[in-house]
């Protein structure tokens, strides 16, 4: 099951990034160079095409920020190592780990996206994703993490560069709605967008994350060539616009959601506001009530709105930015 900011992200919130980076953060990118390109992101991405070099500039100018090197990954033993990092981030049940060493080597052997960051021989971070519907347009990011500050980034930029190499328009990845550095590093960040709520997606999960809850996500969406994203990744950061007489669908009150938007979509046009709490994990241990109280608000009206066909717009100050009609 999918884990990235691809799942989760958490690549640049210290333990994790991407698939629901278990986060592709999250929110929300290497050709294998081997250890002769120093600290940028992988020169070698084969013969695939030119590649997009604007893209591949960024991804090295993020690894180089943070002083890693990103490549992609065949063998065993790196294989190996992702999971000793993932571990180190999900403490997953064994019966329920992220992602297996057998099938990173089918995913790598198959041709598809399997990379690691690294400072010097050290595994910081890693991403595994595959080809997806439309064939020949969008990679799925299966799952994203990193523990080293920077190096999420670093990796979904050379994830995008990879993906634009071989003529890919988009990259998609599941998070958890909830969880709040997630949504800004896939929204703000990297200028991904939420295009369908998928409630209890993954059934039961047994980690140390996201025991004990329902595993709603949201499929974000990376078209990887649109302004916003191509800005975002020269570290701009992508924010809506929030407009003075905008709705609130979600506020906080007492620790606890405030559910403004009950009874349908509003009117064509109006912005709504949708809150999530600070720190839903942290919660989830302290006050479990809360926590679903939290999880079905944000069903009911983030999951109301876009089923309703609202669109997320982008994430600003703790809050989804959605418009109507």
């Amino acid at each position: 099951m999918s884990r990235d900011a691809d799942a989760d992200t958490r690549a640049d919130a210290g333990t994790g990034a991407d698939a629901d980076t278990r986060a592709d953060a999250g929110t929300g990118a290497d050709a294998d160079t081997g250890a002769d390109a120093g600290t940028g992101a992988d020169a070698d991405t084969g013969a695939d095409g030119e590649g997009d070099d604007e893209a591949w500039a960024a991804a090295e100018e993020a690894a180089a920020l943070c002083r890693v090197r990103v490549r992609e990954l065949r063998e065993i033993a790196d294989f190996e190592r992702v999971i000793r990092v993932f571990d180190e981030i999900w403490h997953p049940e064994p019966a329920n780990p992220p992602i297996t060493v057998e099938l990173m080597r089918a995913l790598s052997h198959a041709g598809n996206y399997v990379a690691g960051a690294f400072d010097g021989d050290t595994l910081v971070g890693a991403s595994a994703g595959f080809f997806a519907s439309p064939a020949g347009e969008a990679l799925h990011s299966h799952v994203t993490g990193a523990v080293r500050r920077g190096a999420g980034f670093a990796l979904k930029l050379h994830q995008r560069a990879w993906a634009l190499r071989r003529g890919l328009t988009r990259i998609t990845w599941t998070f958890d709605p909830l969880v709040r550095r997630n949504a800004h590093f896939n929204l703000a960040k990297l200028g991904a967008l939420p295009e369908e709520y998928l409630r209890d997606f993954y059934g039961p999960m047994a980690d140390a994350v996201n025991t004990g809850d329902e595993s709603d996500r949201v499929l974000a969406v990376w078209r990887l060539d649109a302004p916003h994203v191509v800005r975002a990744c020269r570290r701009e950061p992508y924010l809506p616009e929030v407009p003075p007489g905008a709705v609130r669908g979600i506020s906080h009150e007492g620790g606890r959601p405030a559910v403004h938007v009950v009874d349908g979509v509003p009117g064509d046009g109006e912005v709504v506001l949708v809150a999530v709490p600070e720190d839903v994990e942290s919660l989830r241990r302290s006050d479990p009530g809360a926590a679903a109280a939290w999880r079905h608000a944000v069903r009911e009206v983030l999951g109301g709105l876009m089923e309703g066909g609202a669109r997320v717009i982008g994430f600003a100050r703790g809050h989804y930015v959605a418009r109507t009609g």
